[in-house]
């Protein structure tokens, strides 16, 4: 195997690891009681485009498959960028920098009546996108996300590189 497809296939196998690790990871905080909002159930599709893209992307690699491989880094580099700045969007809704979806952030609005107030609690959201249940040395998990996301996306860039040269 050359250099230039071996470096290609660690990039691919990195990816692939680190982003089934922190889908794993997000499905353990689930089991263990931390409901994710609208917006962390979002954040997660990139990692079910992500996963199996980087595991394509490392069996191309494998076979040689120079401008193929190329392509499904640069694929790779904006499913995790996007990624990356929606973890951004949704850490700065929980900071306060912006507001979110209203359908769960803000207050809800006063009930004129009865009626109205158990019309409220049938379609209220429980889980609020602007509150985190969770943060792990000052950063939420949106925040964590954001920041690996970013990592896989630059490391996605890096793959693209050493798959040309």
């Amino acid at each position: 195997m050359e250099g230039i497809h071996r470096a290609a296939l660690l990039s691919a196998l990195a990816i692939l690891v680190i982003a089934a690790a922190t889908i794993g990871g997000a499905w353990t905080f689930e089991a263990l009681g931390y409901a994710p909002c609208e917006l962390c159930l979002w954040q997660r599709w990139p990692y079910y485009l992500g996963i199996p893209l980087a595991g394509a992307t490392a069996l191309l690699a494998v076979r040689g498959a120079g401008h193929p491989v190329t392509a499904a880094f640069i694929l790779l580099a904006i499913v995790f960028a996007g990624s990356a700045a929606f973890g951004a969007y949704h850490a700065g809704v929980e900071w306060g920098f912006w507001p979110g979806p209203s359908a769960c952030t803000g207050a809800l609005p006063r009930a004129g009546s009865a009626e109205d107030f158990l019309a409220q609690l049938e379609t209220v959201q429980v889980v609020r996108c602007d509150a985190p249940a969770l943060r792990i040395f000052g950063l939420s998990l949106a925040g964590w996300n954001a920041l690996i996301s970013a990592g896989l996306a630059g490391l996605a860039a890096r793959g693209a590189v050493v798959s040309r040269t």
